[in-house]
């Protein structure tokens, strides 16, 4: 077997290799398809369920679990708007004025007081001897 036929081999095999590799992409990625549209197609008929069972047009008794489980959903998503227009309406107060909140600038303060404490001792600050020395820098200016 000379040289170019045993490249021509291989290369053969690459090229099987990468056409099957393709297919089963393609191949997986149709079943995935398919997996979403049946997840889809499983929703509209919880759904449409829900809503025949609710009309009064489908007895409740073999899914009943499941229709309680939707409602008690149903009835923590209702909750949790409450609770989100609860905390709207005490935002918007506190932002049209109330003469209690701190105004930003005493906020910062107060949430950063080393920003404005002044050093003990005088100087810059602890520590600021030995970084002066490790970096050979001058002493600070206030």
């Amino acid at each position: 077997m000379t040289v170019l036929d045993n490249i021509a081999k291989q290369a053969n095999r690459l090229a099987t290799d990468v056409q099957m590799s393709l297919k089963r992409a393609r191949v997986e990625g149709e079943r995935r398809l398919l997996q979403r549209q049946h997840r889809a197609a499983l929703e509209e008929l919880g759904e449409r369920a829900y809503e025949l069972v609710r009309a009064g047009e489908l007895p409740e008794g073999p899914i009943a679990t499941e229709v309680a489980a939707v409602e008690s959903k149903l009835m923590e998503i209702e909750a949790k708007v409450a609770e989100i227009d609860a905390l709207r309406t005490e935002e918007e107060q506190a932002a049209a004025g109330d003469g209690d909140a701190p105004s930003a600038e005493e906020a910062s303060r107060t949430a950063f007081p080393m920003v404005d404490a002044p050093a003990s001792g005088g100087g810059p600050g602890p520590g600021w001897e030995a970084a002066e020395k490790f970096f050979g820098g001058g002493a600070p200016k206030d």
